[in-house]
């Protein structure tokens, strides 16, 4: 099923993508959690956590919808996210997105909602 404005798709949307969101706070949490335990059990926990996400991206992906990460990228004012943090950098400094605080979502025909990220400076610049 194809989502459109106004479509069947659009009654599911709001609510997929809400959880889409705790989704991926639960997981950035989970994945914290799962630094601190033992190698052994780490890993059995962490493939759980793969395969609930995968079954997320699933979901998303019935209605033509993505979740995107930007972490790591240069940071482009025209990026589908607000920094936090912009405030801290002068106009001439090159940052890289840091960490993403809420994902961008991505449809069918664009931007569903935008992000939000912590910026850094980049390697290199003062």
């Amino acid at each position: 099923m194809s989502f459109t404005e106004g479509g069947a798709g659009s009654d599911l949307r709001q609510p997929l993508v809400d959880m889409a969101l705790e989704s991926w706070r639960f997981a950035k949490v989970f994945g914290r959690i799962l630094s601190r335990l033992e190698a052994s059990e780490a890993s059995r926990h962490a493939n759980q956590l793969r395969y609930f996400l995968k079954r997320v991206d699933e979901s998303m992906a019935a209605l033509d919808m993505r979740i995107v990460s930007l972490e790591g990228q240069l940071y482009d004012p025209g990026m589908a996210a607000s920094p936090l943090n912009i405030g801290d950098f002068g106009p001439d400094d090159v940052l890289i997105v840091e960490q993403m605080v809420e994902p961008v979502i991505m449809g069918p025909l664009g931007l569903v909602k935008a992000g939000t990220v912590l910026l850094k400076l980049a390697e290199g610049s003062h």
